[in-house]
């Protein structure tokens, strides 16, 4: 629920008057789209819990397709994802960093702390 105030309703309204949300497969999203303004940021599930949002909502097949996508896309693209080393093959020739990143909430204790993740982009900064 979002709560506006009275004296913030014009302003919130010219804010979010070109806003549009949507629910719709990632691939779809990109094709309806993908122009040379746009700015994705791509954040899929990490390598190896691609079941962690829903049974066959992303497989690794998937990744090979976004990294189809960015190679052609007409927009700018940024994703985040751990790094391991399928997802290096996979976007191998893409701008990556490298990057260390605190989990403070996670399913096992293990998991929390320092981790290394990706950036991974298909245009120059």
């Amino acid at each position: 629920m979002v709560v506006v105030a009275a004296q913030d309703y014009h302003q919130t309204h010219a804010r979010l008057s070109g806003v549009v949300i949507e629910c719709l497969p990632y691939a779809e999203f990109i094709a309806r789209y993908d122009r040379p303004i746009a700015l994705f940021y791509l954040d899929p599930p990490y390598w190896g819990c691609e079941d962690d949002y829903g049974k066959a909502m992303f497989a690794p097949e998937d990744f090979e397709t976004l990294a189809g996508w960015m190679k052609t896309a007409k927009g700018k693209a940024l994703m985040s994802i751990n790094d391991a080393p399928e997802i290096r093959e996979i976007f191998a020739g893409f701008h990556m960093e490298e990057v260390q990143v605190s989990y403070s909430v996670a399913h096992k204790e293990t998991a929390r702390g320092r981790h290394g993740e990706l950036l991974i982009r298909n245009f120059d900064l």
